[in-house]
């Protein structure tokens, strides 16, 4: 089960873990849904015809932007030890004791937003990661100041790869 949020305004319930069955706040959601290749999806659902595409996805935060037929939206998504973590008001401690950054998957580093140095806040941009064509904008998980990089510019990288030291 995840909480799916666009907005503080706007939360959806999905439970994907039934085989060949997603529920979208308690409802069956029916969809046929199409790989293009290259993180782009043809969806249709209730007659009508979408196409998606994965802008960017950063998986430590559980933060993905689509475009779907044309409009950028920004997803956040919160599992069930994420919720708990919340309703236990621990909900920024996991983050406030990372000291360093990790690759999510293996890709190739095209570019690097930060210097050794650098002031950032949770969230901002310091590497995009491009990984089965698909560019992933890796985000800050805490405040803090990057200490060192670990990669260069066009690196490959490898699964759980250090990338950034925070001091």
């Amino acid at each position: 089960m995840l909480h799916i949020s666009t907005s503080p305004e706007q939360l959806w319930e999905v439970d994907y873990r039934a085989v060949d069955t997603v529920t979208l706040n308690g409802q069956a959601f029916a969809w046929d849904i199409a790989d293009l290749g290259e993180g782009r999806f043809h969806v249709l659902h209730e007659g009508r015809s979408y196409n998606a595409e994965v802008v960017s996805a950063d998986y430590a935060s559980k933060n993905i932007v689509l475009k779907i037929n044309g409009q950028r939206i920004e997803l956040n998504a919160k599992d069930r030890f994420d919720l708990l973590l919340e309703r236990l008001g621990m909900s920024n401690a996991a983050a406030a004791k990372v000291n360093e950054l990790k690759a999510p998957m293996p890709g190739l580093i095209v570019d690097i937003r930060v210097e050794p140095g650098q002031t950032v806040q949770k969230g901002d941009p310091l590497l995009v990661l491009e990984a089965m064509k698909m560019e992933n904008i890796l985000k800050a998980p805490a405040d803090g100041t990057v200490g060192s990089l670990k990669v260069s510019l066009r690196d490959n990288v490898q699964k759980g790869q250090v990338l950034v030291q925070f001091s």
